[in-house]
């Protein structure tokens, strides 16, 4: 089989991320994407994807407690424990106004119907009704007595009504117009959630007394009060038209209850986390799911719904968890009548550290990821969603590993700080097989990868087992209890990481205690001891094509050991920090890696050279997983993210492939552009292909144009503010060198005069290339300047020495009239200058004497003097017939 080609580089794409700590959160009103409160900034997380649009930083301190949308979902509305009330524009993700307004922190805040009023509920037992454009107070109403943890507007705009419960288990309603409490209503606990009938004459309340209150709003009295025997935290009504609606209808229709037009059907949901269906008439449940989709642990408690929001546009119902999960719910009609409740998306704001992941499947479509949490989460690589749950151990799941097997059947196998191993079938989610045996938690799991009818685990407690799958049920109803089949202590430390070798023959196990130990199956006989690492065995992984091994530790190294003698082949260094997983891609002749440091490495094992480094998390990388077919990557850590890494070998050669191309097509069309003397549009694609130095020669070409002014003017007209932002860094580089800071300096000039001060201002990282343009101006100036001063010190040497005439006598010169000469006179005077050279050395030996001694005072002879004066006593006189 041919070798496969080399990868030579990775692109990542954030796969999950961080988005939701609990606490506030807000759906637009499209339902196309959800305002997220993530520890101190707040997440626009799209409603599909979960991929995070953008991010609102609200300050180190700041922590929020209330969000709101207003009505169009251009502005958002936010408010934390800093007490400031702030407002941020959507589009540019900038505050555009704030204030100061509880003497506490912001519990609750909601926009009315005209975006014009906003209304928060304090801490302080105030309630606040603010003019949004202006920032001021409109209403300032006091009562309760208690923390104000919930508000709404009436939904009619016709109905100036506010309505806020508190802790105090008071519901007052506020009149707008009046500025009065019209009505205080009540519970007996805190109220936690409002809702509003259709026609707009009936209050829902719901409170942590397990209650829900039905109130005329005509005389503000109780109608009906429901028993639920939960603690409620929101209560929705169910609008006509909707598919709840039409489901609630048939199931009454089978009940054959006659429904009054003041009939209304609401949704609770609770700590219980189901999700109900109620009759304000008959006060009954008329539907209740089977069980939850909320997960919990067995020594936790209240652990249901938070918050629950009607999507528009039959989007189905968004409940929202403890553990900071958004549930998407379905209503479905079955064949009996019955209602029935489809999980149609699950979004994971918060994964807390992931330990472990694998892909499943022979299509690699989900992703199995085991945080620090009691259960599986399995995702659909495509959409993002998690898909299902894994629920089952009593404890944190620290490892998992899957497979096909014979059959075509995933089936996945998870190690958990419950001491037990778990086997799952991911097709009908359910758990086939329980192994129990272990006295610690069981750290590493590992399946068959050739017959793929067991699996190995490792555990705290220093121990291999061998699991057989034999006498496993088909029935799913209840676990089958494995039996281990061989079982060594292998270690004296905690085991960290299991391996079956290809053909099912060996098993590596690496441990705390620096070794790595190699078995072989499926007795668990020794076969060779790894030694020579100086830290922990965090990783160990079998070569798919040689008998070797590769090992990752806490020395920060990775090593490949060979099988037969135990002796180490090659040794990677690289890394900053531990490396925490290690393994081989493209056929054994590459190595990933990933370690403490957040970084993943990419290595070439025949010349131990590291070919690419990525720094895309922030924190230890615990987890790395491999597709077999598409080698495409997944690293997962303490950071709560995982990314997706897809190869880009082939991509980038295209690309680059293009990109030259293309440079050649242009960069004919710059030559041409040149030739039609076309400055402009040469300069302009010059910009496009990023050549400066050819800028350069285009910009020294035009200086040596007789109208060169008026030619860099209309050329660096037609520039756009990304090209002057580049011209500016290529004239700070053009700056430093003597050669080349004329031309700048003019460009420079030309830019500023053309550029207003106000354009300049906005170029990016305008400051820092003005920083580096003039230290070395001001040095060009002084250099210029020196030299200026120096020349007129040569003028004033040379006129002393009669080297030049003063500008006096060119006048004189110039106003006599020519002296017509024979030229053959001149001319036989310059060939036989003999007969007049004493004359001539009479005449100038005297001033040449004099100008040599008090200007510059020569310490030569009087010999070389005269020698200097006759030469230039003979260019004078030969330079007269060539002026003539």
């Amino acid at each position: 089989m041919a070798t496969p080609p080399f990868k030579k580089n990775y692109r990542c794409v954030p796969f999950l991320q961080q988005f939701y700590e609990g606490g506030a959160f807000v759906v637009s009103s499209d339902a196309s994407f959800i305002a997220c409160a993530c520890g101190d900034s707040i997440k626009i997380v799209d409603a599909d994807t979960a991929a995070i649009r953008s991010t609102v930083e609200g300050g180190e301190s700041e922590v929020f407690t209330a969000l709101a949308l207003s009505p169009n979902d251009k502005l958002l509305f936010s408010a934390g424990h800093s007490r400031q009330i702030r407002v941020w524009d959507l589009s540019t993700m900038k505050c555009v106004r704030s204030w100061k307004g509880h003497d506490g922190p912001v519990m609750g805040m909601t926009c009315h119907l005209s975006g014009g009023l906003l209304a928060t509920a304090g801490a302080d037992r105030k309630v606040l009704v603010w003019d949004v454009d202006g920032g001021f107070c409109t209403h300032y109403f006091t009562g309760h007595k208690g923390v104000v943890s919930s508000i709404l507007f009436h939904p009619d705009p016709n109905k100036q009504l506010l309505f806020s419960g508190s802790e105090d288990g008071s519901v007052r309603v506020w009149d707008l117009m009046s500025k009065k409490c019209i009505a205080t209503l009540g519970h007996e606990s805190t109220v936690t959630s409002f809702a509003i009938s259709e026609d707009g004459w009936t209050l829902l309340s719901a409170g942590r007394d397990k209650v829900v209150n039905v109130w005329n709003l005509r005389n503000y009295t109780c109608k009906k009060t429901v028993l639920t025997y939960e603690v409620l935290e929101a209560v929705l009504v169910i609008k006509s038209g909707s598919d709840f609606a039409s489901c609630v209808g048939s199931l009454s229709q089978k009940r054959k209850e006659t429904s009054v037009s003041s009939e209304i059907y609401f949704i609770t949901v609770g700590e219980r986390g189901v999700v109900r269906l109620w009759s304000s008439e008959s006060a009954v449940c008329l539907f209740e799911q089977k069980s939850s989709d909320v997960s919990t642990k067995m020594d936790e408690q209240n652990r249901g719904f938070t918050a629950a929001v009607l999507l528009p546009s039959d989007r189905g119902l968004l409940c929202v968890t403890a553990d900071q999960q958004f549930i998407f719910y379905s209503p479905v009609k079955t064949l009996e009548g019955e209602i029935s409740l489809t999980t149609s998306k699950r979004l994971i704001g918060y994964n807390e550290e992931i330990v472990d992941m694998k892909f499943l499947g022979d299509d690699e479509q989900f992703l199995a990821v085991a945080t620090n949490v009691e259960h599986i989460r399995v995702y659909d690589v495509a959409s993002m969603s998690c898909s299902f749950i894994l629920a089952g151990h009593t404890d944190i799941v620290l490892c998992l590993d899957s497979c096909v097997s014979s059959s075509g059947t995933t089936l996945i196998v998870t190690g958990s700080k419950d001491n037990n191993v778990r086997l799952w079938e991911a097709e009908s989610k359910t758990c086939i097989g329980v192994g129990v045996g272990h006295m610690g938690a069981v750290g590493a799991v590992a399946f068959s990868k050739k017959r793929r009818d067991f699996f190995v685990s490792g555990s705290s407690d220093r121990t291999l087992k061998v699991w057989s799958f034999d006498g496993l049920s088909e029935d799913t109803n209840k676990p089958f209890n494995l039996k281990a089949k061989a079982i060594v202590a292998a270690h004296d430390k905690d085991i960290n990481s299991i391996a079956v070798a290809p053909n099912d023959s060996l098993v590596c196990s690496g441990s705390q205690d620096r070794t790595a130990c190699v078995w072989r199956l499926p007795d668990l006989v020794s076969v060779v001891v790894l030694r020579g690492h100086k830290r922990g065995i965090w990783s160990v992984e079998f070569s798919p094509v040689d008998q070797c091994v590769v090992t990752a530790s806490g020395d920060k190294t990775i090593k490949i050991w060979a099988i037969s003698d135990g002796s180490c082949l090659k040794t990677f260094e690289g890394h900053m920090s531990s490396v925490l997983r290690a393994s081989f891609l493209t056929r054994g002749t590459q190595l990933v890696s990933c370690g403490a440091d957040g970084s993943v490495m990419l290595w070439t094992v025949k010349t131990e050279e590291r070919i690419a480094v990525y720094d895309q998390h922030e924190d230890k990388i615990w987890a790395l997983a491999v597709g077999k077919k598409t080698e495409m990557l997944a690293t997962g850590g303490s950071d709560a993210a995982v990314n997706l890494w897809y190869d880009s070998t082939a991509l980038d050669k295209e690309e680059a492939f293009r990109k030259e191309e293309e440079g050649v097509l242009r960069g004919q069309e710059l030559e041409n552009a040149v030739s039609d003397a076309d400055y402009a549009k040469a300069i302009q694609i010059a910009f496009d292909l990023r050549r400066p130095h050819r800028l350069f020669e285009l910009f020294s070409e035009l200086c040596s144009k007789n109208d060169y002014d008026n030619h860099v003017g209309k050329t660096l007209g037609a520039l756009g503010k990304e090209d002057f932002r580049l011209l500016f860094e290529y004239l700070r580089e053009w700056n430093t060198k003597p050669k080349l800071c004329h031309v700048a300096q003019f460009v420079l000039f030309r830019a500023f005069s053309i550029l207003p001060p106000t354009e300049i201002t906005e170029i990016k990282g305008i400051g820092e290339l003005l920083e580096g343009l003039i230290p070395y101006s001001q040095r060009h100036f002084s250099r210029i300047d020196r030299l200026v001063r120096s020349s007129f010190l040569l003028d004033y040497t040379l006129t002393g020495m009669s080297v030049i005439q003063p500008e006096t006598d060119t006048k004189i010169s110039n106003d006599e009239p020519p002296v017509d000469t024979d030229m053959k006179t001149r001319t036989a005077d310059l060939v036989l200058p003999n007969e007049h050279t004493d004359e001539q050395n009479k005449t100038h030996d005297e001033p040449e004497d004099k100008a040599l001694s008090k200007k510059r005072k020569s310490k030569k002879s009087k010999s070389s003097a005269k020698k200097k004066a006759k030469g230039v006593a003979y260019t004078e006189v030969a330079a007269v017939p060539l002026a003539v």
